[in-house]
């Protein structure tokens, strides 16, 4: 058993999911030797990690994508718990090689988009095709929004996993999502500063969006 396992179980993770999870976060360590995959340098702080990844799964439906990807957090724990049918974008060539040889390796069934959300999220296979996703951490929650509601089927819900968020930049969230034709549900804290913030889609994203690479984060929707 791994120093991980062990910890998922204390934390009161279902021994089917803790043992995947803990040889998921063991791939993770090891790959972080070779080149920056995440921050998280040990097992101690890889654990909260995976167990915020938990987190998001009761608003989890399939199809499910995630954007910003990275290292496979939140969607590879995802697909662990669920077996959902699920679509991994990210942009950097290591880190997708990384979630490839994971899914592999954990005998998960994914499909792994080595893209830009920006780019992604305009193509016709993608667009308007999951009932559920995530981004984590990937920008500020306007720029997370424009970044992944493209992908939400009306009806889906978007999942905004963030940290602290201040006045002027909740504001501006409520009113991207409405510009995105999506609204603001819920918000649930976590833990501390760390919430989930679901975002209901409602219709089509307007086609001018997300717009061209960069600029989603450059200058977030409804920012002053």
């Amino acid at each position: 058993m791994t120093e991980l396992e062990l910890e998922l179980r204390r934390a009161g993770v279902a021994e089917p999911i803790a043992e995947p999870l803990g040889l998921y976060g063991e791939l993770v360590l090891a790959e972080n030797r070779r080149f920056n995959l995440t921050g998280a340098k040990s097992p101690a702080e890889l654990l909260g990690h995976l167990l915020d990844s938990l987190s998001v799964l009761p608003f989890v439906a399939a199809p499910y994508v995630d954007v910003g990807s990275g290292a496979g957090l939140p969607a590879i724990p995802v697909l662990i718990a669920t077996g959902v049918p699920a679509t991994l974008i990210e942009s950097n060539r290591k880190k997708t090689h990384f979630l490839e040889s994971a899914i592999q390796r954990l005998g998960l069934t994914a499909a792994v988009v080595s893209d830009r959300a920006e780019a992604a999220g305009r193509r016709e296979d993608l667009r308007d095709r999951f009932a559920s996703g995530t981004a984590r951490a990937v920008a500020s929650a306007p720029a997370a929004a424009e970044l992944l509601l493209p992908f939400i089927a009306p009806g889906g819900v978007a999942i905004l996993q963030q940290g602290r968020l201040d006045a002027p930049e909740r504001q501006a969230l409520e009113d991207a999502v409405l510009v995105l034709g999506g609204r603001l549900e819920a918000e649930r804290i976590v833990e501390g500063e760390r919430r989930l913030v679901l975002v209901r889609k409602e219709g089509p994203t307007p086609a001018r969006f997300p717009r061209r690479t960069g600029i989603p984060q450059k200058r977030p929707l409804c920012s002053t």
